[in-house]
C-alpha cells in the first residue's frame, strides 16, 4: 500500500436497525434525492421569469408526478441492472430480482423508466412531455451525487488499481489501492451537471422545450464515459467490444438521442410571453 494513500472510512452501510428491519444509507440517498429532487422542482416550476410567461405545468402536476417518478426510477433501474448487468445469475436466481434492498440499480435503465413515467403522466394529465423531462432532468442530479456517495459508504463499484495519493483500498476488492471512482462519479454526474444544468435553465433553457433533457443525456454519457476509464468494470462482465465496458457502450445511445433532443429544441423559437 502507498505510504499517502487515505484510509477507506468504515461506514455502517446499515443507518438503523430495529429487529428485522433496516435503514441503509442507499435507500436513504433514494428518498433524500427524490424528496429534494421534487422540491428542486417546485421551485423551477413556480418561477415564472424561467418559463418566459406561463409555465409548462402546475405544481400540483408535479406533486401528482413524483409518485409516477418514482416507480419509474425504481423498475426502469432494476430491470436495467438484471438485463444489462447480471441476466443470467438472475435467471439462476429469478426471486432475488425483487430483492432491491442488497443494491444493483442501472442508470440507463432508471433513466428509460422515468422517460417512460414522463411520457406516460404527459399525456395523462395533457401536458407537454418535453417540459416535464426538462424540470425532471434539471433535479435529477440530486439524486445522482446522493446515490454515487452511498455507493461509496456501501463499498462497492470501486475504481481500477492505483497509486494516487488518494487512492482506497476497498473492503472486498483485495489488498490493491484504487481509484475512489465513486467519489469522482459523484462530482461530475452530481455536482457538475447540477450546476451547468442550473445555468441553463437561468439562461432561458425551459424556454426550448427538450433543451434539458438532450444537455442532461449528452453530458452525463460523457461523465459517465470518463469515469468508466477509472472505474473497474464489473466481475461478470469484464471488457466487453473493443475494450469498451458496459457503461461506455450503453452511453453511446443515451448519447445520439441527447443530440436529437438538442436539435428539436434548437429549431423551435423560444417560448416567451409578452
Amino acid at each position: 500500500m502507498p505510504l499517502l494513500a487515505l484510509p477507506f472510512p468504515a461506514i455502517d452501510p446499515v443507518l438503523v436497525s430495529i429487529g428485522p428491519f433496516a435503514i441503509r444509507w442507499y435507500a436513504l440517498a433514494y428518498i433524500a434525492g427524490i424528496l429534494l429532487g421534487w422540491l428542486y422542482a417546485r421551485r423551477l416550476i413556480a418561477n415564472t421569469r424561467l418559463w418566459g410567461g406561463k409555465p409548462a405545468m402546475t405544481v400540483a402536476d408535479y406533486d401528482d408526478f413524483v409518485l409516477w417518478v418514482t416507480i419509474g426510477i425504481i423498475l426502469g433501474g432494476r430491470a436495467g441492472y438484471v438485463l444489462f448487468y447480471n441476466p443470467a445469475y438472475f435467471a439462476a436466481h429469478p426471486l432475488e430480482i425483487l430483492q432491491i434492498w442488497k443494491g444493483g440499480m442501472a442508470f440507463h435503465g432508471g433513466f428509460l423508466g422515468c422517460v417512460l413515467a414522463t411520457a406516460l403522466f404527459a399525456w395523462h394529465r395533457g401536458i407537454s412531455f418535453l417540459s416535464l423531462g426538462d424540470v425532471t432532468c434539471a433535479a435529477g442530479p440530486i439524486g445522482l451525487f446522493l446515490g454515487r456517495l452511498a455507493n461509496f459508504i456501501n463499498g462497492e463499484l470501486w475504481g481500477r488499481p492505483t497509486d494516487v495519493p488518494w487512492a482506497m483500498v476497498f473492503p472486498g476488492a483485495g489488498p490493491l489501492t484504487r481509484h475512489p471512482s465513486q467519489l469522482y462519479e459523484a462530482v461530475l454526474e452530481g455536482l457538475v451537471l447540477f450546476f451547468i444544468l442550473a445555468l441553463m435553465v437561468r439562461a432561458g433553457a425551459l424556454q426550448r422545450p427538450g433543451l434539458v433533457v438532450g444537455a442532461f443525456a449528452c453530458l452525463y454519457a460523457v461523465f459517465r464515459s470518463i469515469i468508466e476509464v477509472f472505474r473497474e468494470p464489473d466481475p461478470q462482465l469484464g471488457f466487453l467490444w473493443g475494450g469498451l465496458t458496459m457503461g461506455m457502450l450503453l452511453s453511446i445511445p443515451l448519447f445520439i438521442a441527447g443530440l436529437a433532443f438538442i436539435a428539436v429544441a434548437l429549431r423551435r423559437a423560444p417560448h416567451r410571453e409578452a
